[in-house]
């Protein structure tokens, strides 16, 4: 049933290696987002609730690469809208509705956690727990990683035709990323303007989710480089803020 002599043509590996390098890039704002809901958690089951979070996203994504023929099924619409003249025989496919339903769960999510970041009710609901449970947390990551799955493999099958080859590189990003998602949660959570700037772009990725539900394309690509710039930017933003404290506690001393 599946071709374990492609393997033996160092073409594969290539696309192994490159689809790993691509699934790594779109599973970055799936660990943010993990990593955002699980901080509302005990600081002791924490850890447990973000390797739970990725162990899902990995059930799920090998899943649906088993289930490539009901994947591509779900581009076929169900149903037509047509209300001339906003819009005329729109057709809705059971793709553009998980895409709609995740992306308007993204952007409602993210919004929600900046309000209660600006509110300052964060550091209060984080001491006690903020009642705030495991069930929950991981019933909000598995919506979400229905969502970023289907992006994750419709790239996937983009760039490779080989189901064995598409696992074996799944497989291997969410074992980077369990290796690093730690260090992303403590860097992200640690710094609260990073953690503004990665609800922000959680924001962006919602929006783009709806807009390509409403069959309007963005360019990936021009999305991931103005996330890029930004964090780079705010990168150094935290270098110089570090830099200037130690200036500021010398001329302190003199006051």
């Amino acid at each position: 049933m599946y071709d374990f002599s492609a393997f033996a043509h160092p073409a594969t590996w290539i696309s192994l290696l490159t689809l790993t390098f691509m699934e790594i890039v779109l599973g970055i704002d799936n660990i943010i987002f993990i990593s955002i809901i699980v901080n509302r958690l005990p600081k002791d089951s924490q850890a447990r609730g973000r390797t739970i979070g990725l162990l899902l996203a990995l059930v799920f994504r090998i899943g649906l690469l088993l289930s490539i023929s009901w994947i591509v099924s779900l581009r076929s619409a169900l149903f037509t809208i047509n209300l001339p003249p906003l819009v005329n025989n729109f057709g809705v496919s059971g793709r553009d509705l998980i895409l709609l339903a995740g992306g308007l769960f993204l952007m409602y999510k993210s919004t929600t956690e900046i309000h209660t970041k600006l509110q300052g009710e964060e550091d209060h609901e984080s001491a006690g727990g903020s009642g705030t449970t495991m069930t929950s947390v991981i019933l909000q990551i598995i919506v979400i990683d229905i969502v970023f799955s289907f992006d994750s493999i419709l790239t996937a099958v983009g760039l490779v035709d080989n189901v064995l080859v598409m696992i074996a590189a799944v497989i291997m990003a969410m074992g980077v990323m369990l290796a690093f998602s730690g260090a992303v949660a403590n860097f992200v959570n640690n710094n609260p303007t990073i953690k503004m700037l990665a609800l922000s772009f959680l924001i962006m990725i919602g929006f783009m989710l709806v807009m390509e539900a409403a069959h309007k394309e963005i360019e990936k690509g021009y999305l991931y480089f103005a996330m890029a710039f930004s964090l780079t930017v705010e990168l150094l933003n935290l270098r110089l803020r570090k830099k200037s404290k130690p200036v500021q506690l010398r001329d302190s001393q003199y006051d």
